[in-house]
């Protein structure tokens, strides 16, 4: 090789090494389309609109929102599943489409896409009647093993209520009766009229029952008590390690770049940490709970084999 020739490829290696980390940061160089396999004005709607209209400031694009409801979320994630794994599309993962797979509903999975972050948990209640004979869930759990098969509980029906409530019942050896109520509000409803014995509900749907009198929460399922409710116990405590909560994460298609990855993430990081969201967060009734790639990865995989063991539970 002559000394031209050895200047020249020296000179392109050394502009390639240069010019590589310029490269990797080039990303996002337009808006993440993010799409809400939601309808509009729902829990989850409500709280990936706080993460879009806030994250612009941390990752240095527009994420505009579009939605795409339909047969539990499988329709909006079906077509983000399909969508180029160039880093420009995300959509919302929560616990509804492992109960989906396991029970059939949809052939996607969570493993269809690459896990970024999770981002927001809402702690989910065991909440009674309060003419119920129990005031507290040792009593409940008394109860409920002295009269098997007796304890009528509202969830929906092969959903993440259902898969709560099976959690539950396999824990402390109990056995319910399982009613079925589309949402939430609907079951707590049915739960203060007399319909049902307990239910799984959150803070939005219960707290005002329970402060007038109507309802009792029983125990929750966050990892600590919650703030808003010093008193109720959480499962841990009560001797059970159950996390039962609707978390909501951000994930991509599968295959998306690493450094679409990477930097979706430590936007997503910074975002948790930013006090304007947390509490606007905080005001739509849910928590910040951080986790990155791999930490939402392994949650969901523990969630998985917990959903595969109570499939037959879960089964319509």
């Amino acid at each position: 090789m002559t000394i031209l020739a050895r200047a020249t490829t020296g000179l392109a290696l050394a502009t390639a090494a240069l010019a590589a980390p310029a490269a990797a940061q080039e990303y996002p160089e337009r808006p993440v389309e993010f799409i809400v396999p939601w309808s509009p004005g729902g829990g989850s709607d409500t709280l990936m609109r706080i993460i879009a209209n806030n994250v612009p400031e941390h990752l240095g694009v527009e994420m505009p929102v579009i939605n795409m409801p339909g047969v539990g979320g499988t329709v909006g994630l079906t077509e983000a599943s399909r969508r180029d794994a160039d880093g420009y599309t995300i959509s919302q993962v929560h616990e509804g489409l492992l109960t989906a797979t396991a029970t059939g509903l949809t052939e996607l999975s969570w493993q269809d896409f690459e896990p970024i972050a999770l981002m927001t948990a809402s702690p989910q209640y065991l909440v009674a009647n309060a003419d119920q004979p129990y005031a507290t869930f040792e009593e409940f759990v008394t109860y409920a093993q002295e009269n098997p098969g007796e304890i009528i509980i509202g969830v929906t029906l092969g959903g993440v209520p259902h898969l709560h409530a099976a959690m539950i019942e396999e824990a402390f050896d109990l056995q319910f009766q399982y009613v079925g109520y589309e949402g939430t509000g609907e079951r707590v409803r049915a739960l203060v009229g007399g319909n049902l014995d307990v239910a799984i509900g959150d803070i939005s749907s219960a707290q005002q029952f329970v402060e007038n009198g109507d309802l009792t929460f029983l125990a929750v399922g966050s990892a600590e008590r919650m703030e808003q409710t010093p008193d109720v116990p959480t499962f841990t405590e009560l001797g059970a390690e159950l996390d039962l909560a609707v978390t909501r994460g951000i994930v991509m298609p599968k295959g998306a770049p690493e450094e679409a990855r990477a930097t979706l993430e430590s936007a997503l990081e910074a975002l948790a940490q930013d006090e304007a969201f947390v509490t606007q967060v905080n005001n739509a009734g849910a928590e910040v709970d951080f986790r990155g790639q791999d930490g939402y990865t392994s949650y969901l995989q523990t969630l998985d084999d917990t959903v595969n063991r109570l499939a037959e539970v879960l089964a319509p």
